[in-house]
């Protein structure tokens, strides 16, 4: 059974800066894209960041110099590095894989659990 683990969250002043990292574990074929997305209260699920599998990125405008999403194609993780972090921040963020398997026919979207991030101005 495919799963993923999203660790890092915690609670952060304004200023300050937190990595999470999303392990994927079971028996995957192939990871395509990954990505970060995350839910602050009362709002709907946003896009924070994406990498594809030969490491293009893309970024909201509101995290775009501040956040970095990177990824370990043989670990089979995916990190997001955020400085410089504000209270508009504050959020559950959510890992996402996008996996591929033959026997599939087509690709599955697989979402953690999520991480809370508190950032305290």
């Amino acid at each position: 059974q495919v799963q993923l683990v999203e660790s890092g969250g915690g609670l952060v002043q304004a200023g300050g800066s937190l990595r999470l990292s999303c392990a994927a574990s079971g028996y995957i074929f192939k990871i395509n894209d990954m990505g970060w997305y995350r839910q602050a209260p009362g709002k709907q699920r946003e896009l924070v960041a994406t990498i594809t599998d030969n490491g293009s990125t893309d970024y909201a405008d509101s995290v775009k110099g501040r956040f970095t999403i990177s990824r370990d194609n043989a670990k089979k993780t995916v990190d997001l590095q955020m400085n410089t972090l504000k209270s508009e921040d504050t959020a559950v963020y959510y890992c996402t894989a996008d996996l591929y398997d033959p026997a599939w026919g087509a690709s599955k979207n697989y979402w953690g659990h999520g991480t809370q991030v508190t950032v305290s101005s």
